[in-house]
């Protein structure tokens, strides 16, 4: 199993991307421990594991209780060997630009690169002790395509790209590996209580057609392979990122968008960034 004897620590263990990686990271191998700030959510995640996983409320945002904790897994499990922060936050999305307040632009930027800073800080304090280590991050298509409405979440899915680019730089020489998962729009995620169910009714009512129309229109015409991501294949990819035979790899963004392409479900040309 790819990987055996590792400890991996899931901030966001409860939602759908987060829940969908431990599972997979049990799956191939690892002792998880689960963080988040609903125990519910995590504890039923927790179920499907087994005993391979650990809970707690922890919440993301809160410096000392995150250092704590993380201090706590290392002492329980011996080390830490995978951390992935899949943190979400509540954001204002397709909002006219005239109709923005600053926080609505600010609060996501601040709230998931702060998580994001705080998690690595705690994390990477164990991994540069025993010299290895992977860090994933967690950022979406939106940090390239660049359609209005999406100011505040698409700054903020750029940045923690750019972030993990320089933790890396920094952690690099200590052994410590840091990769960034871009899914997009991932099929399955509203079945699992994502957030993105309310962003696909609205966006399927604003075009006047049900949400399963909608993401048949986004399948075919935004997307290279003609399909959207799915949870799995999220999850498998941050299993082989996050083991030995991805040894190579840092600093990197794993694009796991099924190939974004240059147009909306419309046929309008919304650009991307190289």
């Amino acid at each position: 199993m790819l990987l055996e004897n590792k400890t991996a620590l899931i901030y966001g263990g409860g939602g759908a991307i987060g829940g969908a990686v431990a599972r997979a990271f049990a799956d191939a191998g690892a002792r998880v421990y689960l963080a988040g700030r609903t125990r519910a959510r995590l504890e039923q995640v927790a179920n499907d594991i087994g005993d391979a996983a650990g809970v707690a409320e922890v919440d993301a945002l809160d410096e000392r209780a995150v250092a704590d904790h993380a201090d706590a897994v290392a002492a329980d499990a011996g080390g830490i060997d995978i951390a992935l922060n899949a943190v979400s936050f509540p954001f204002v999305h397709d909002t006219a630009f005239a109709e923005l307040a600053v926080e609505d632009v600010m609060h996501p930027i601040d709230a998931y690169l702060r998580t994001n800073l705080i998690t690595s800080m705690a994390v990477a304090r164990h991994m540069t002790a025993r010299r290895s280590g992977t860090i994933l991050t967690l950022s979406a298509g939106a940090s390239r395509v660049v359609p209005p409405g999406s100011l505040g979440y698409g700054t903020t899915c750029a940045a923690i790209e750019a972030m993990t680019q320089r933790l890396a730089a920094e952690l690099g020489p200590s052994g410590v590996r840091v990769v960034c998962l871009r899914p997009h729009l991932i099929a399955d995620a509203p079945s699992s209580g994502s957030y993105t169910g309310e962003l696909f009714e609205r966006r399927a009512a604003a075009a006047g057609v049900s949400v399963e129309q909608w993401l048949v229109q986004w399948q075919e015409n935004v997307t290279l392979l003609g399909r959207l991501p799915t949870l799995a294949q999220v999850a498998d990819a941050a299993v082989f990122v996050a083991s030995d035979r991805a040894g190579a790899i840092t600093g990197a963004v794993v694009d796991l968008t099924c190939g974004n392409a240059v147009r909306t479900n419309a046929g309008a040309l919304v650009g991307v960034l190289d």
